[in-house]
């Protein structure tokens, strides 16, 4: 089967961009280098919106396995893998294809659901996936398993691809063969794939930085790896490097964050709430800290710890701002605070760069503080902005339905079903009128 280019074109450029958002550890790490040799650095615009790279303006919502694929997106480029699973999954279901079972083997894999990569695996064989890629999850696979020596010996049976040299690459950086790793990263920025030529420019980029400073020491270097290899999204491999620094200096406060990060987002909260905790002792002013530990606490449930490290945060200057509010407006609705939730999401919505997800919340909390008439005015303001998202009218019929104004929903959901005939919710709220 023959994937439409509208299909691949957006999935490439996802996994391009899926490592911004650990964009930020590359400038921290780079202003703890240069604090120490003497040299200023600025420190702003730390972390990208997710949403500023993935637009929220309505795709073609006749294909259903499209719609997935970008929620999914959205939600991996935030760290939430376990809900991006679902949507990849969903997307495979509905006839994805191929990008579809590869997102979903990345899911698994940051999951560390060995199981459901192997079946994932399967099933792209079947779908007559490229022997390069195959080869490749099949290293990864074995590389996350300790299989060191067999992976080794797959790859150098392999046929020369961008996929082998790259799997070579990161068996030499586990292994500590650093200049056979260079050799490597040269060969698959030199190859064809441009996911793999962007990944190995970036784990070239620790080795280029290292480079500046001759006296560096071996922690240091592979203090920079870790945090490129977590930025392709290789934290499994990232973390048993990381935990050797940290047991060796308790006191690099950029080892704790790197570490920390990799444990949340590896699905590991106790662990990474105690290497974040590492971090903040040392350095309880950073925001990024802040934000971080605030996630491992709503992992862990504990919602009004989260709210308070957020809170931090965002007073200690955090960007995006907007990513914030969105979770303090989440954990808020998890403890039943609708009204601190109601005011991250008017805030939220009054941004120029407001998101769908905003005014949806907002419909949200304020449903939950019987306020029907507010949330009547925000669906309006939804439908303003976006004309032409079946999502805003559906939204507004969900508040006038709360308001028993049946003849101005049924209105809306049949412009809503007009521009997508697939919205399951409005086709729900119709059978309910």
């Amino acid at each position: 089967m023959k994937t439409p280019s509208r299909i691949v074109v957006p999935i490439i450029l996802a996994t391009a961009f899926a490592g911004v958002l650990m964009g930020f550890l590359w400038l921290q790490l780079t202003q703890s280098t240069r604090l120490l040799h003497g040299q200023s650095f600025d420190d702003t615009q730390l972390l990208g919106a997710p949403t500023n790279i993935l637009s929220d303006e309505p795709i073609d919502t006749g294909d259903i396995s499209l719609v997935h694929l970008r929620q999914g997106d959205l939600l991996a480029l935030r760290g939430e893998w376990a809900e991006a699973e679902k949507e990849y999954r969903a997307a495979v279901d509905t006839g994805g294809g191929l990008p579809a079972l590869r997102k979903l083997a990345q899911a698994e894999l940051q999951r560390r659901d060995i199981k459901g990569v192997r079946s994932t695996l399967k099933k792209m064989k079947a779908n007559k996936a490229r022997p390069e890629d195959i080869l490749l999850l099949e290293v990864i696979i074995q590389l996350r398993s300790g299989e060191l020596v067999d992976a080794k010996k797959e790859l150098e049976s392999a046929e020369e691809s961008p996929q082998q040299h790259y799997g070579l690459a990161l068996l030499a950086i586990v292994q500590g063969a650093h200049q056979s790793a260079i050799k490597e990263l040269q060969l698959v920025i030199e190859g064809w794939d441009p996911v793999l030529r962007s990944y190995a420019r970036t784990l070239q980029s620790a080795y280029d930085e290292f480079a500046l400073f001759p006296e560096g020491s071996d922690m240091h270097l592979v203090t920079l790896l870790s945090r490129a290899l977590a930025q392709v999204q290789e934290c499994e491999l990232t973390i048993p490097l990381l935990v050797q620094i940290t047991n060796q200096k308790d006191d690099y406060r950029d080892a704790w964050i790197v570490q920390g990060y990799c444990e949340l987002v590896t699905e590991r909260p106790e662990q990474a709430l105690a290497s974040l905790e590492q971090a903040y002792s040392l350095d309880p002013q950073k925001p990024e800290i802040q934000y971080f530990l605030a996630r491992s606490y709503a992992d862990l449930h504990e919602y009004q710890n989260a709210i308070t490290f957020l809170e931090y945060a965002l007073s200690n200057g955090f960007q995006p701002h907007t990513e914030i509010r969105r979770l303090i407006a989440k954990n808020a609705l998890e403890i039943g605070n609708a009204s601190l939730a109601l005011d991250q999401y008017d805030a939220l919505t009054v941004d120029q760069n407001a998101t769908y997800e905003a005014y949806e919340g907002y419909v949200t909390a304020a449903a939950a503080l019987g306020q029907p008439e507010q949330a009547l005015v925000k669906a309006n303001e939804a439908i303003a902005r976006w004309p032409k998202d079946a999502r805003a009218y559906d939204l507004l019929a969900a508040v006038a339905i709360q308001l028993e104004r049946n003849d101005e929903a049924r209105s809306a959901i049949q412009k809503a079903l007009k521009l997508n005939p697939n919205l399951e919710s409005a086709k729900r709220r119709m059978e309910s009128l």
